[in-house]
Formats: C-alpha cells, sequence, structure tokens
C-alpha cells in the first residue's frame, strides 16, 4: 500500500500493520499479549531497560488488569514512551546516515 512511502510512512504501517495482525476483532490488544509483542517485536529497545523505573512501570501496568485491553493508541504511545527511554535510540542518535 506504502510502496511510494516515504521511510517514515513505511515505519508507521509497518507499526499498524504488526499491530493488526494480532489484535483481537475488535481491534484491541490484551496486556499480556502487548507484552508478549513488544518482547518479541522490540526487544532491542527494550532490552537493558529493566532496571529502569519507568520500565519497570510500563510492564508493571500491563501485567495489572489482564481483561482491560489495550488500543492502537495506547499502543503507539507505549512505544514511544520505551522509545525515548532506550539506550538505543541514543546509539541510533550517535549514528549519522550516508545516503
Amino acid at each position: 500500500a506504502l510502496g511510494q512511502g516515504s521511510d517514515l510512512e513505511k515505519a508507521f504501517a509497518t507499526v499498524a500493520l504488526v499491530y493488526n495482525n494480532n489484535a483481537d476483532p475488535e481491534g484491541k490488544l490484551s496486556r499480556a499479549e502487548t507484552k508478549s509483542l513488544l518482547q518479541t517485536q522490540f526487544w532491542r529497545f527494550i532490552q537493558g531497560q529493566e532496571n529502569k523505573p519507568k520500565y519497570q512501570e510500563i510492564i508493571s501496568d500491563l501485567d495489572e488488569e489482564p481483561e482491560n485491553k489495550i488500543d492502537f493508541e495506547d499502543f503507539m504511545m507505549t512505544l514511544v514512551m520505551l522509545t525515548l527511554m532506550s539506550d538505543l535510540l541514543q546509539e541510533i542518535k550517535n549514528v549519522k546516515n550516508t545516503k
């Protein structure tokens, strides 16, 4: 669908596709599914974050109230928070693209 899209558009389309492929018929993820998806699809960003209080808070929120589901907007907010605290983000910022 975004064959001619920009890198940023393709990145967001990929997030939406991964989310939709794992969501239930109502378009939501259980908290356990969200946690599992983060651990399998986003592990390089969360690797080494286990001791950070904000990371622990985010994961703790996913462990609580398993009947509550996550919609796409909440999923995106979680990705943004985890990305901003990630050590990998700092490494990425230090890399200059040579295109």
